[in-house]
């Protein structure tokens, strides 16, 4: 199939495609192309996640069942675990992880595994896409090679671009298809087709000169949250010791009208993105013998932050009941990694229970959305454990509430009424006036 072709068949919406990777990325990518009339096989190694799609049932929360049995019944969208149905798809986008291994250095095996096996299917005219976070420069010098393996040319046979995700898990305010696309080809028939596919679904597309400038962008805003996040964190801690609540500066600093951007502490960073995404940055920089200062230090003060919390912790129980925490017994509240989500990624919330367990405490821990522990890549050894169940009474059995995720669906009164001591990682008891004693902020 030419350009002229796939252009037409995109805009008639008379195609396949394939979306590689089901997860917070892939299956809304794959649910919204469906909405807008193509026809779109979703690809998961992960069975269970298929067997569940394909029964109408959605595993991400803010994602509904009835969406999900809407667009499986119509048959604009097929849930599969057979690769090779790929085979006929004109447009494969392959939204599957990137994560960093213990050196924080990139671990690409995802990615080469997939077009590993893409390239055992892929045929002239067909459009690849990577969506997936990467460093600027691994499109073209990881991803093309492999599939060049086919013999087939990029470019002249088939077409290749980057597209970085750029979604917001559980933000209602912005939904994925009204946040601008930005998109990079491997020459300009990659872009063109590329534009065009995106432009039936997106409300905006942001073309770029490259894949690698498309790369770099998606690596640029992530490294600018994580830079003010740690800078933000670091007078958390200043202030602190200055009897100074950072909440109440942030609050005051962003009515300036310019010149301020309002960041926010926390009990450290989650996520896949602003966790990870920057030291794809900082390794490809020492590969070209650059040191990258501010993004190595910035990672140094985020991933401090959840034994800062600990020391909090211990503090707080230390000078409120002179208590060891090797003696306590603590409930922590909010295992995902940010509100309102089921996403444990890289959530601070398990380095927290791991070190104050660590320390000699018992450990519990409630989160509606994440009733058990699900296998992770770095807390194996947590796998299976279990939410308990809500019960106001059984507060002032803890010696500590450590709020790690403030879920819109907890009784922050009721919780600061009953509890010994609250340990506020995220302000919400600020943020809704309530004052007691009892309540720290970590």
């Amino acid at each position: 199939m030419n350009t002229m072709a796939l252009i037409d068949a995109i805009n008639q919406k008379d195609l396949s495609m394939g979306v590689i990777g089901l997860g917070y990325v892939g299956l809304p990518l794959a649910l919204s192309f469906s909405d807008s009339g193509f026809s779109v096989l979703g690809f998961d190694v992960d069975e269970k996640k298929i067997e569940k799609l394909q029964s109408g049932r959605s595993y991400i929360n803010y994602i509904d069942n009835d969406k999900i049995s809407k667009v499986v019944s119509s048959q604009h969208f097929k849930p599969t675990s057979n690769f090779e149905e790929l085979e006929n798809a004109g447009v494969i986008i392959i939204c599957v992880p990137t994560p960093i291994d213990k050196n924080k250095e990139p671990d690409l095996q995802f990615i080469e595994t997939t077009a590993e096996k893409i390239s055992g299917i892929l045929r002239k005219g067909q459009l690849i896409i990577l969506e997936s976070t990467t460093y600027p420069g691994c499109s073209d010098m990881i991803l093309k090679p492999i599939l060049e393996k086919s013999g087939l040319i990029s470019g002249t046979d088939f077409y290749l671009s980057y597209s970085p995700e750029r979604v917001a898990p559980g933000n209602k305010e912005f939904d994925s298809i009204k946040i601008p696309k930005v998109v990079g080809g491997d020459g300009e028939e990659a872009l063109r087709l590329s534009t065009t596919l995106y432009g039936e679904v997106f409300d905006s597309i942001v073309p770029v000169s490259s894949m690698a400038s498309a790369e770099a962008t998606k690596l640029t805003e992530n490294i600018f949250r994580s830079v003010n996040i740690a800078l933000i964190n670091e007078l958390k801690l200043i202030f602190s010791k200055m009897d100074v609540d950072v909440w109440e500066v942030i609050e005051a600093a962003k009515t300036k009208p310019f010149g301020f951007m309002p960041f926010y502490p926390g009990p450290g960073l989650g996520g896949h993105c602003i966790p990870v995404d920057p030291f794809y940055l900082s390794w490809r920089a020492k590969e070209l013998g650059e040191v990258s200062e501010f993004i190595e230090l910035s990672g140094k003060i985020n991933t401090s932050m959840p034994e800062r919390v600990v020391s909090a912790v211990i503090c707080g129980l230390d000078n409120k009941f002179e208590k060891r925490v090797d003696e306590s017994k603590i409930l922590i509240l909010g295992l995902a990694y940010k509100k309102n989500v089921d996403d444990t990624r890289e959530s601070p919330s398990f380095v927290i229970l791991k070190s104050l367990e660590k320390k000699g405490a018992v450990v519990d821990y409630f989160d509606e959305y994440v009733p058990v522990i699900p296998k992770t890549r770095d807390h194996s050894d947590l796998e299976g454990k279990r939410s308990i169940s809500w019960d106001i009474d059984l507060l002032s059995t803890y010696d500590a509430i450590l709020i790690c995720a403030d879920h819109d669906n907890l009784p922050y009164r009721d919780i600061a009424n009953n509890a010994k001591l609250v340990v506020d990682t995220r302000n919400v008891m600020g943020r809704l006036e309530i004052k007691s004693a009892n309540i720290i902020k970590a």
